[in-house]
């Protein structure tokens, strides 16, 4: 598995498959760089990550996805990893995100370190719990 950076040509492939992202946001996205782009060995496109940041100033990782059949080989820790390297890089200390109180991935990200910090209700939706990581 290898991590790339999304470009221009990737707009359509992102808005196809991520409907949490107006498309008019795909390309400012891109442009500041984050949107990583999951391929496999013959570069076919099996996942992405996107981020923003919380209160405009700590990094807050908004969606990971990995294709089902490439699930559970370590590649979502694997992108995960890369983006905590690059905030440390820039100069960021805590990181967070967010998940579904009904979905699994929380059990993946507090195996990562992150810790519980909160959460969100809102209407018609199951509980969302927010998760920091101090980067050291």
């Amino acid at each position: 598995m290898r991590i790339v950076f999304a470009t221009d040509e990737h707009v359509d492939w992102i808005s196809s498959r991520d409907h949490h992202l107006e498309k008019s946001l795909i390309l400012p996205k891109i442009k500041v760089k984050e949107i990583y782009l999951l391929e496999d060995e013959s570069e076919a496109l099996i996942g992405w990550m996107r981020y923003g940041y919380f209160w405009d100033n700590t990094p807050f990782m908004n969606m990971l996805w990995i294709d089902e059949p490439f699930r559970n080989r370590g590649f979502g820790q694997q992108v995960v990893e890369f983006w905590e390297n690059e905030m440390k890089r820039h100069g960021f200390k805590r990181v967070m995100t967010s998940t579904q109180a009904d979905e699994g991935s929380q059990h993946f990200y507090r195996k990562l370190g992150y810790k519980d910090a909160g959460c969100l209700l809102l209407d018609a939706q199951p509980l969302e719990i927010i998760s920091t990581k101090k980067l050291c």
